[in-house]
Formats: structure tokens, C-alpha cells, sequence
């Protein structure tokens, strides 16, 4: 069963002294594009923690962020005392007669006034934010897959179509046939010039030929199948499926080349429609 790039999984841990929060997005991508946002006293697991989302999510350009909100009436931030009174005691250089309360004010909006205490990581606290995190990544792989069914849905449809726009065009066989003979037939009138029969049909027959799509059609159908085939198997397979996507363009584009004749040259406009809708939509295959 296939996969789409596009996700989107968020879960959230409520702690004694602070909430958890992880959101994770991802589109479509080449490779693995990740961008990592968490709290810089947690930076340290980040190494650890992009190889476990790179497994996991293998393709897209993802943004994970991890999200710190302190809900007890504690703060890292403290008042830088020794600096606070410096900055008093400067001032009032400056304002012999300024009021303390005033200067207070001032002194704890200059810099360095509040120094904030780097939080240590708890390795009991680091688990169970671990299981926050991989609660998130299985919602979104969760979501790619509900996302992967949809996907297969539309291509089954279009392969349906194309396979359908295919074998319509032998309606047309005959007819391509009879113009072709009807025109050369023309030609060599208005030449007004002795033919000799048998030459007239070996030339027919090889001039036929290089019109004839039976192989064309067969090798199609065998790229299409295998499409089908693909999308059933377990394993990660965008890349492979655009290569088929490739593969069924190059049959197509043949026979059009080779249609000579209006109506089945519509049929193959249509199959190139098809393709190139289930093209745009490869692209999002994980």
C-alpha cells in the first residue's frame, strides 16, 4: 500500500510543572529535507532524534517542533542581584535624589538585569518526552497512509482510463488503413502513371507497418499492469512508479507519432492527459 508525503501529527504531555507539545508536517520532496525546532536545553538529543524521524518518515520535506510551556508558578528567569544593585548604585551617581522604587524599575529593564538558570534534561522527564514523540510520528504516518489510499483510488482510476482510451483506438484500424490506400491511390493518379499491382501492395504493406502501434499497445499495457502491480507492494515505490510514469509517456508519445488519422490522435491527447494527472500526483508518493 502506498504512502503520501503529505502528513501532518501532533501529540501533547501534560507534566507537573509544564506541557508537552509536538507537531510534525511534511509535503513532498525529492530526499529528506527536516527542520528541527525545540528548546536549546534539549538541543543535545537532536542528533538522536533526527535519525529516529528520518526511519520513520524517510521522504518529504518535514518540520518538526517541539513545544515547552511552563504551567506551574515557576520560572527559569532570575534577578542578576550583584548587577541589579550596580546599576542602582550607578544611578544614583547620575540622580543623587531619585526615588528607590523609581530606580528599581530602570535598573531591572537594563541588560544582564535577569539571568536565566539552564534547565538540566531529566532523563526520567527525556522518556517520557520520547513517547510523546513517537505518539506524533505514528499520527502522521497514520495520516499518510488514510492520505496513500486516496492516492491509489485516483491512480486505478486513471490507469482504468488510459487502459480503456487504449483499446479504443483499434475501432480505428480499419478506417487508418483505407485512407492510407485511398491517398496513395490518389497520388499515383494524378501522376497518371502504370503501377504494378503487386508492387503498389508490398509498398502498402511496408508503408502499414511503420504505422502499425501493436507493439506499442502491448508494451503499454505491460507498463500499466506493472503500475498497478507496484502500487499494491509494500515497500516505499514513488520513485519507481514516476519511472513507469516514464515508460507509459514514451509508448504513448509513439503512438501518436504514428496515428495519421484524427480520431485516434484525440484518444492519445486524452491517454497524455491521464498520464500526466497521475504524474503530478506520483510526485506525492512517498
Amino acid at each position: 500500500m502506498i504512502q503520501s508525503m503529505t502528513g501532518f501529527g501532533k501529540a501533547s504531555l501534560q507534566l507537573p510543572t509544564k506541557k508537552i507539545t509536538v507537531e510534525i508536517k511534511s509535503l513532498n520532496s525529492k530526499g529528506l529535507d527536516l527542520n528541527v525546532r525545540m528548546p536549546g536545553n534539549l538541543r543535545e538529543m537532536e542528533l538522536g532524534l533526527r535519525n529516529i524521524i528520518s526511519q520513520k518518515l524517510e521522504r518529504g520535506k518535514v518540520d518538526f517542533s517541539l513545544y515547552v510551556e511552563i504551567t506551574a508558578e515557576e520560572t527559569s528567569s532570575k534577578i542578576n542581584v550583584p548587577i541589579v544593585k550596580a546599576y542602582i548604585a550607578q544611578m544614583r551617581e547620575v540622580i543623587p535624589n531619585g526615588d528607590d522604587t523609581e530606580l528599581m524599575k530602570m535598573a531591572v529593564r537594563m541588560p544582564d538585569a535577569l539571568k536565566t538558570e539552564r534547565e538540566e534534561i531529566d532523563e526520567s522527564e527525556w522518556e517520557q518526552i520520547q513517547e510523546v514523540i513517537n505518539e506524533a510520528l505514528q499520527n502522521i504516518q497514520n495520516f499518510r497512509v488514510s492520505e496513500g489510499v486516496s492516492l491509489e483510488k485516483e491512480f486505478l482510476m486513471r490507469i482504468s482510463n488510459i487502459m480503456r482510451l487504449m483499446h479504443e483506438t483499434v475501432a480505428f484500424d480499419n478506417e487508418r488503413i483505407a485512407n492510407v490506400k485511398d491517398r496513395l491511390r490518389g497520388s499515383i493518379a494524378e501522376l497518371e502513371v502504370n503501377v504494378d499491382e503487386n508492387r503498389f501492395e508490398q509498398e502498402l504493406i511496408f508503408y502499414l507497418e511503420k504505422m502499425d502501434i501493436t507493439e506499442e499497445k502491448v508494451r503499454l499495457e505491460t507498463h500499466l499492469n506493472y503500475f498497478i502491480e507496484t502500487l499494491a507492494g509494500s515497500e516505499a515505490n514513488g520513485r519507481k512508479l514516476g519511472f513507469i510514469g516514464q515508460e507509459m509517456g514514451r509508448e504513448i508519445n509513439t503512438m501518436g507519432s504514428k496515428a495519421n488519422h484524427s480520431g485516434m490522435q484525440k484518444l492519445v491527447v486524452q491517454m497524455k492527459d491521464e498520464l500526466e494527472k497521475i504524474k503530478e500526483q506520483v510526485l506525492n508518493v512517498l
